[in-house]
């Protein structure tokens, strides 16, 4: 692991999703609707936390495991139609997470997400949280031709923060997410915090720093 200090970082970009914001109580609340609208009955809150992270798809597949493949496309838009009418009604900002913002703008160190989240998505939680206004970088699952781990929207988010990727900190709660910083030349936190399942093996991710919570993430700024 390299050792990174905290004077090296100009810029810091975020995950959304079990990163800067808690969104699996909207996610998993759109999913149970959309399993109780199909006739499937509705999962635990704890056995879909973990693959909030991974997108619609694999919480589908997480609910429902023996779900056919032609069955999905029609799951996954009820699932989407659902979300879209609660979408940041239960999501709030990590703990420790508004703290560190307020001490990444006492340091005039600019901030902004790269999300796979679609920006129909994105944007409107983002303005719900009231984040929107101090973003110079948003870069949406849709916004490049590519999503992570693809280094299309990492050097797409370094250059809208105007900054070189290897200043920039990019945090994140899955193995794509570190993949993507690595391969463009930042340097990758792991947000322990985050979405990660008793099967995922973090310790195997290719991460620069690790930070157990927010308030130690916000720490490192002090």
């Amino acid at each position: 692991m390299t050792k990174v200090i905290a004077s090296q970082v100009k810029g810091v970009l975020f995950d959304l999703d079990g990163t800067l914001a808690d969104t699996a109580p909207d996610m998993i609340a759109a999913l149970n609707m959309t399993l109780q609208a199909n006739g499937y009955p509705q999962v635990t809150f704890e056995a879909l936390r973990a693959s909030a992270s991974h997108g619609s798809i694999a919480m589908i597949k997480t609910a429902l495991p023996d779900v056919k493949d032609e069955q999905l496309p029609d799951l996954q838009q009820s699932l989407f139609d659902h979300y879209q009418q609660i979408n940041g009604d239960n999501s709030q900002l990590f703990s420790g997470l508004e703290l560190l913002l307020e001490r990444l703008t006492q340091q005039a160190i600019p901030y902004g997400v790269i999300t796979n989240k679609p920006a129909r998505f994105s944007r409107p939680l983002l303005n719900k949280l009231e984040l929107t206004a101090n973003m110079p970088a948003i870069v949406s699952g849709d916004t490049t031709l590519h999503s992570k781990p693809h280094t299309a929207p990492m050097f797409l988010g370094a250059q809208q923060l105007d900054i070189a990727p290897e200043h920039i900190l990019y945090l994140g709660d899955a193995e794509r997410d570190l993949v993507a910083a690595k391969a463009a030349g930042m340097l990758s936190g792991l947000a322990l915090w985050g979405y990660i399942s008793s099967t995922d093996t973090p310790d195997t991710w290719p991460a620069d720093i690790c930070f157990t919570t927010g308030h130690e993430l916000a720490d490192f700024f002090k």
